[in-house]
């Protein structure tokens, strides 16, 4: 019971950190199971069974608070989803542990992109409200639906930061938009992985628990994406990007325990900071902005 317990606060704390910022529900709870025993075909199954649940929340809970384009999520989550089934149904039979270095490289590359543009450059509007190209979204959403299914986690890891570093949509509406989505490549995961495994493949109290802490936190987490300010959505996002994907490098390459907290702190102090300077960034424009105002209502 006290591991259920556990398992629940997990799935809360990591669907918090996935609708506030996109990513990470996948990657946190599986990386739980993993440390438990738990094989990775396994692992992947009860987690995307789990996010069933979770992400409909989510995407319920998003749509609430305006911060899903419906368009984008059909254009890329029926890619994700056919990405979704072929990554299950390919761990099923075999081993991806090869394939995480490269992936890794990959995200870490997107990640501190997203973390420079939002730290130190303000949000350009110059294409803001830009119609994403299906020609972009369609291969996006199956390789990320395909990471996803393999890794037990990456469908935000992997097109939230594709999206935020378009500049035609809001963060708050990749974040939601990310999320809403992923209730499709969750439900083609799962049947990929029922049919390679059976039955067997989920574990179906860690699913409930993680399940249940996943639709508590949904709601609040769509709160935080309507107000917190884009700048310091893209700062924190770009941070768990590259803290996540320093991990899988380290592990991939084996570098030595004893240099990993060292590593660890210095990614999250250089995250704090840059969660400062966007905050103050954030602020001097909007006293700029207040400035302005008054004087063409002076004026």
């Amino acid at each position: 019971m006290f591991r259920l317990i556990l398992i629940a606060l997990v799935g809360l704390a990591a669907q918090l950190v996935d609708g506030s910022l996109g990513m990470a529900y996948g990657v946190t709870s599986t990386t739980l199971l993993l440390a438990i025993g738990t094989n990775p075909a396994m692992a992947s199954a009860t987690v995307h069974l789990a996010e069933i649940g979770t992400t409909l929340a989510s995407g319920v809970s998003h749509h609430r608070f305006g911060n899903v384009d419906w368009k984008v999520v059909a254009r890329i989550g029926v890619p994700g989803a056919i990405g979704a089934f072929l990554g299950a149904s390919v761990l099923s039979n075999i081993s991806t542990e090869l394939a995480a270095p490269i992936m890794a490289v990959i995200l870490l590359t997107l990640g501190l992109y997203v973390l420079i543009r939002f730290t130190f450059f303000n949000i350009s509007t110059k294409r803001l409200g830009e119609r994403l190209p299906t020609k972009f979204l369609a291969p996006l959403g199956t390789f990320a639906g395909f990471i996803d299914a393999t890794g037990g986690g990456g469908w935000g890891p992997v097109g939230t930061p594709a999206l935020l570093a378009s500049g035609r949509m809001e963060p708050r509406k990749v974040i939601g938009t990310i999320d809403a989505s992923e209730f499709l490549v969750s439900i083609a995961a799962s049947i990929g992985f029922f049919i390679g495994l059976g039955g067997e493949a989920i574990v179906p109290g860690l699913a409930i628990a993680l399940l249940v802490g996943g639709v508590i936190a949904a709601p609040i987490a769509a709160w935080l994406v309507r107000h917190l300010p884009p700048r310091l959505l893209g700062a924190a996002a770009g941070s768990t990007i590259v803290l996540v994907n320093v991990r899988s490098l380290l592990k991939a390459f084996d570098v030595p325990s004893a240099a990993h907290v060292p590593i660890y702190l210095f990614i999250v102090a250089a995250g704090l900071a840059a969660l400062a300077w966007s905050l103050r960034n954030h602020r001097i424009e909007r006293a700029q902005q207040a400035a302005a105002e008054g004087e063409a209502v002076v004026a």
